[in-house]
């Protein structure tokens, strides 16, 4: 019998050291599963982002992981029941700016602190923006759009697919560079917004590349520039050609609760970025009108602070508040 325990005592020793240097922690590999949770509905970006990375992870990691997606409140809900699970929760979330940097600055009580509460994982894209019109519009260039807002400012309504996220502010960026007056209205999401613009019933729309290039592509509506440093779109100028020097960039990002350990972290932060580097994946990313983006937490902390610098000034001297 002591024979036995011995063994089996040796045993658990042996696993324990050849999972340390397969780089990972007994716990990690365990076939608990891995909760990937997603705070927007499905078929967006940010669903789609967190299957395919939810996907490669299960196959890599050889467990089951399972995406949920609990929507409501632009976002908060999901975070707020992120915050609630347990310190131990094996659980990631997948973010955009507009969680961690916007909310926290036009809310005085969002539910959850995003430096405090959590901890940055991995990127794993990054993506543009666009001013786009209705095909009956007669303006075909930004500085055509600009002088038609100074005769029509009655008409110069700017659509954003949210009210207060990152379109609704490069849309009053916009404004300023142009020293127009941009009026800003935010809809209940990118469809609704394509719908309207679409069949003319607002003039000017600031959205994602993605949620409005396949009308562009398909000629239901007109992009005038994006916000990229350089050209993305065929025929499409970027801002700065255009005469405004604006850059604009969003993110998507796995994110931990603040108390996942530093090993585990460290682990689903490599295999991550290891799986951004596969050719397939990014192609898939490249398809959403995405760029696949491979980083560690170290890069996607500064990323994030980098995008603090930009965009809390702006969220500030708007006086914007949503409550």
């Amino acid at each position: 019998m002591k024979t036995r325990r011995t063994l089996g005592a040796m045993a658990r020793m042996l696993l324990a050291s050849s999972l340390m240097l397969a780089g990972l922690t007994p716990v990690a590999a365990q076939e608990s599963t891995l909760r990937v949770i997603v705070p927007y509905p499905p078929g967006g970006a940010s669903d789609s982002s967190a299957r395919i990375i939810a996907t490669e992870l299960g196959n890599r990691l050889k467990r089951p992981v399972v995406v949920e997606n609990r929507v409501g409140a632009g976002g908060r809900i999901a975070m707020q029941q992120m915050k609630a699970l347990p310190a131990d929760a094996d659980a990631l979330v997948f973010v955009n700016p507009s969680l961690m940097t916007l909310v926290p600055n036009l809310f005085s009580q969002p539910g959850y602190d995003a430096e405090a509460d959590f901890q940055p994982v991995s990127q794993v894209s990054q993506y543009q923006f666009v001013l786009a019109v209705p095909t009956s519009h007669p303006a075909r260039s930004v500085s055509a759009l600009l002088d038609w807002i100074r005769a029509n400012p009655d008409k110069g309504t700017i659509g954003a697919p949210g009210q207060g996220g990152i379109p609704h502010f490069f849309a009053l960026m916009i404004g300023e560079a142009a020293k127009v007056k941009a009026n800003v209205i935010g809809y209940k999401g990118s469809a609704p917004l394509a719908t309207d613009l679409i069949g003319g019933h607002i003039g000017i729309a600031v959205d994602t590349l993605d949620s409005l290039a396949p009308h562009h592509q398909a000629g239901r509506l007109r992009i005038l520039a994006t916000s990229a440093e350089r050209r993305i779109l065929d025929g499409v100028p970027t801002l700065k050609e255009s005469g405004l020097n604006l850059t604009a960039t969003g993110w998507n990002a796995a994110y931990a609760k603040a108390s996942m350990p530093a090993d585990r972290v460290a682990l689903y932060s490599r295999e991550i970025a290891s799986i951004m580097q596969q050719p397939e994946v990014r192609e898939k990313f490249v398809q959403m009108k995405a760029e696949p983006v491979s980083a560690d937490a170290a890069r996607t902390r500064a990323t994030v602070e980098a995008f603090k610098a930009q965009w809390v000034p702006v969220i500030r001297a708007s006086g914007v508040r949503l409550d």
